[in-house]
């Protein structure tokens, strides 16, 4: 008989499955870190980015939207919010975790607080009270890990499914996949339904800044390219958070702003 985390272990597989078709046949970074970004801002793979971006992009428009406009006219916003609390209360082993790969142990320290506060007092992290008491939420992974000791990103590459990304991401997204505990405690197709409910609820919050977005757009697989790479520059250089104007573009972030 399979263990629970067996039954899981096809999942991580075929992370890490996606993450060597998107590196196979890369070149490796040759040049220093700046380099290596302004490379990445030429986006030298631009024609299969383009084909991998019209692909997440018709699932979007023919998929994903249409339910969670449906889920957007059945959930109180309130309900909206927590769930997307729950679901950030998740991500405390990959951000505690990479703030500590980081030496950043203050903000660990805080992480720590944080998820012994929401899961107590916030009801299993549906509420924040945390961040009321001086414990605010943080923005960790292995890719900013990666970036924070020097990795360059390498070129642009846009993921089936998983949307934009780097080589460098792509690692982070693989290794952050074993960071994450609950899948060895939940039946694999409990843990389908809540990534399900996860990513429409968060599609449901950015319904109309995406519309308005791809409306006002010339060329909207640049502007998302662009509003990633700044994102993902100031997460590794602890800059301010993503501006609502780029969450436009990257509806599945959160940001610093509500």
């Amino acid at each position: 008989m399979r263990r629970r985390g067996d039954t899981v272990s096809w999942l991580r597989y075929l992370t890490l499955a996606v993450v060597l078709v998107g590196l196979a046949g890369l070149p490796l970074p040759a040049h220093a870190a700046a380099a290596a970004e302004a490379e990445s801002n030429h986006d030298p793979l631009e024609g299969f980015n383009r084909g991998m971006f019209w692909f997440n992009d018709k699932l979007d428009l023919y998929v994903i939207e249409p339910v969670a406009k449906g889920w957007d006219k059945v959930m109180p916003d309130a309900v909206q919010h927590s769930i997307r609390n729950f679901f950030s209360n998740l991500r405390f082993p990959i951000v505690a975790g990479n703030a500590l790969l980081q030496a950043k142990f203050k903000q660990a320290g805080s992480d720590v607080g944080r998820f012994v506060v929401n899961t107590t007092v916030g009801v299993a992290g549906f509420f924040d009270p945390a961040t009321g008491w001086g414990l605010p939420a943080h923005d960790e992974d292995f890719g900013q890990t990666l970036g924070y000791w020097g990795t360059p990103p390498g070129p642009y590459l846009v993921l089936p499914f998983f949307g934009p990304s780097d080589p460098r991401d792509t690692v982070g997204l693989a290794a952050d996949s074993f960071s994450t505990v609950y899948p060895f405690f939940i039946v694999y197709y409990y843990t389908f339904g809540a990534r399900a409910i996860d990513l429409v609820n968060t599609r449901a919050h950015y319904l109309k800044q995406v519309k308005e977005a791809k409306e006002a757009s010339l060329d909207y697989y640049s502007a998302v390219r662009n509003a990633y790479v700044r994102r993902r520059k100031a997460l590794v250089n602890d800059e301010t958070g993503i501006s609502e104007k780029e969450a436009e573009y990257l509806y599945n972030v959160d940001t610093d702003e509500e």
